[in-house]
């Protein structure tokens, strides 16, 4: 099974991928991460991020799973020339961690991203 930095490792694999990060929304501190980061500062990205994230996760709007499954699956974030994907990582107990990819729009290709980041955030879990 794939530890964090195996794991943000493929990640960088994946066509487009600026940037990987894994970090904790509660706090806004980063586990670990790779590659580049959104203004040369991962820790940066991840305290803004972890905002976005916050405000989501507290909105019941977006909560229309219902208690059957976990409510949210990922956000995309799309800006010019960039994709901010935000992936959570659902585990048995409370986990509040997030896998973040920063992607350059015109090499990456969002819906190979997200399965990809779907596949990194279930192997993470199961290690």
């Amino acid at each position: 099974m794939p530890g964090i930095d195996q794991v943000l490792a493929q990640a960088m694999g994946i066509p487009g991928v600026l940037g990987a990060g894994l970090i904790d929304w509660t706090s806004g501190l980063t586990l670990g991460t790779a590659g580049q980061a959104p203004n040369g500062d991962h820790d940066a990205a991840a305290a803004d991020t972890a905002e976005v994230v916050q405000a989501v996760a507290r909105n019941a709007t977006f909560d229309t799973a219902g208690a059957t499954a976990p409510a949210l699956e990922d956000l995309i974030i799309t800006a010019a020339g960039s994709y901010h994907l935000i992936r959570f990582v659902h585990t048995a107990f409370d986990s509040q961690t997030y896998l973040y990819l920063w992607l350059d729009r015109a090499q990456a290709n969002l819906a190979v991203a997200r399965i990809r980041l779907r596949e990194l955030a279930a192997g993470l879990v199961a290690s």
